[in-house]
């Protein structure tokens, strides 16, 4: 396998690093057991923690040793935000979400062979430690003029809001983590975004204080842009979420199929384990072909599989097709079905009118002569089946899992149509 350095490198992968040139020696020596941690600070994870695992995944199977760290701990706690201090969840509540995002990441890391993942949980070495022994044995590695540097606390530090003591902890907290899976595991490699250098760095800092002839690193990813200027992982409905109830299989399939032909090639580097001659073959595609959005629809077959399973992306594939007129919408099953239409316009109504009074109530057309002249021209589609009359109405033997409509105009402007209430 190429250098795992260099293929990070090739797919846009390293931002920073303590030392590359150590760090790759390293691999070359390994395996290396490195980690990863992730905040329960939310009920899922969402895109910018997949890169993460994803990148987890690339360094283990070049044959070094993942431990996927959920803070059960930092959770409690949570990293200072650029703008305002967080709000504290309940212990349980935490709890609960460690499970959550624990069996979101199991199945994208290797729990079994030579290099198997571990999940670990920094409750374990936090709960029974009390203030003293935390702030003796600890704190007193910790500069203070080091930790108000670092970029996230001196950004609040200059800000309306300032910092509470217990945010401002938080990187003494990590580089705890560090410390103690280099003492418990050997664990020499922290990976993690780039806006968490600081906190990464922490940890290195203190295992120089504490083991003087440890040799350890820090890895950081750059933050993903688009270049539509949008942040990345969002879309009009909110963040991209890896739950299936935050965010549902069919919007997140589309989330890729919908990807700026700029963007593209840069997350099929990140997201993509394909081989570099089918990434590059599928750049070309994009260059030639960009209509046909092939780039884009391998991308998204692939994650929304790697994510939500080969059943819940056949039945996406379906309902896009289907939608469009290349498929049976009927076939399709009620949940998919609601939630594929939950992405395009969509109106509820009590009872069905007119098709040309839908067309206009749903936006598709801005009059109900308009709708008219749609129908006329033949343009005008309901369940995939062409207005043949103007003066058409629906029936509830019409709607689709009981009570949908699907409104098309020509061959692209979807919109839908709920029946409620009856």
């Amino acid at each position: 396998m190429t250098d795992i350095v260099d293929e990070l490198k090739w797919r846009g992968l390293i931002a920073l690093s303590t030392d590359e040139d150590a760090l790759r020696k390293a691999f070359a020596d390994g395996p290396v057991t490195f980690y990863c941690g992730f905040d329960p600070t939310a009920p899922s994870l969402h895109l910018g923690n997949l890169v993460q695992i994803l990148t987890m995944r690339r360094i283990q199977e070049a044959g070094n040793r993942p431990l996927a760290l959920v803070g059960g701990a930092t959770g409690l706690i949570g990293d200072p935000k650029p703008t305002a201090e967080r709000t504290l969840n309940a212990p349980e509540v935490v709890a609960g979400w460690v499970e959550r995002l624990r069996a979101q990441i199991e199945p994208l890391l290797h729990f079994d062979g030579p290099n198997a993942a571990v999940m670990v949980n920094n409750l374990d070495w936090t709960q029974g430690l009390s203030a003293i022994e935390f702030l003796r044995d600890i704190g007193k590695h910790f500069r203070v003029n080091k930790m108000i540097a670092k970029e996230a606390v001196s950004r609040r530090l200059n800000s309306d809001a300032g910092i509470s003591y217990t945010e401002f902890s938080y990187q003494i907290l990590q580089g705890m983590d560090f410390l103690e899976l280099y003492r418990r595991y050997g664990c020499t490699l922290q990976t993690g975004g780039s806006d968490q250098w600081g906190n990464l760095t922490s940890g290195t800092d203190l295992i120089h204080r504490v083991e003087p002839h440890a040799v350890v690193h820090a890895l950081g990813t750059p933050l993903i842009t688009k270049a539509d200027g949008t942040k990345f992982g969002k879309t009009e409905s909110g963040t991209v979420w890896l739950d299936p109830e935050m965010t549902t299989p069919y919007a997140f399939y589309q989330f890729w199929v919908n990807a700026d032909d700029r963007d593209v090639s840069k997350f099929l580097r990140i997201f993509s384990f394909r081989s570099r001659e089918e990434i590059e073959e599928l750049e070309r595609q994009t260059e030639e072909r960009p209509q046909a959005r092939a780039a884009q629809r391998a991308l998204a077959e692939e994650l929304t599989t790697l994510v939500h399973g080969a059943d819940h992306t056949a039945k996406v594939i379906a309902a896009s097709r289907a939608l469009f007129g290349q498929g049976e919408l009927a076939e399709l099953d009620g949940r998919t079905l609601a939630a594929a239409l939950s992405e395009v316009p969509h109106i509820q109504v009590a009872e069905l009118g007119a098709v040309v009074d839908l067309f206009a109530e749903v936006g598709l057309v801005a009059s109900k002569s308009a709708a008219r002249r749609t129908v006329k021209e033949g343009g005008a589609y309901v369940n995939n089946v062409k207005v043949a009359s103007e003066d058409a109405v629906p029936s509830s033997e019409d709607l689709l899992d009981g009570r949908w409509l699907v409104l098309r105009r020509g061959k692209k402007n979807l919109a839908a149509v709920e029946v409620v209430g009856a």
